[in-house]
């Protein structure tokens, strides 16, 4: 009965083991692409969902590198300052939160000059789109850490 016992507890063990290794967040799986790649790809997609001419497929991937250029700068100034082991200040945040929203400001006034009318609705209606997608997996994301 004793071995029965151990077999069965070891049996659990590596079973259980085993599952833990097959199973990894998606975002390991995913690959990882160059900021180029990633502007090829989401030029791509708008150009199908947007219906984007030639002229506007240009402005757009300038506009799209433009704004990876800035993004890696800020990710590389938020990795010194992490580095340096220094909390921002309540005002460093409020400064960095209000240049963000400027630069959102910005690039919705590009995206505004270069798409027509039905384009931005319909561009500003993917974003919201995506905004609500990200919402949804904060929560969820929240939900697994409690």
């Amino acid at each position: 009965m004793k071995k029965l016992f151990i077999a069965a507890m070891l049996f659990v063990g590596i079973a259980s083991f085993a599952q833990e290794t097959d199973q990894k967040p998606a975002r390991e799986q995913r690959e990882r692409m160059t900021p180029e790649q990633r502007n090829e790809k989401q030029l791509q997609k708008l150009t199908t969902e947007l219906s984007l001419d030639a002229s506007q497929q240009a402005q757009i991937k300038q506009l799209l590198a433009d704004r990876s250029a800035k993004a890696e700068k800020f990710r590389e100034a938020r990795k010194e300052k992490k580095d340096s082991n220094t909390k921002p200040t309540a005002e460093e945040k409020a400064a960095f939160k209000k240049q963000m929203e400027d630069e959102v400001a910005a690039n919705d006034a590009k995206m505004k000059s270069i798409l027509k009318a039905d384009q931005y609705t319909k561009w500003k209606a993917l974003q919201e789109e995506k905004k609500d997608k990200m919402r949804d997996k904060m929560k969820e994301h929240k939900k697994d850490k409690i």
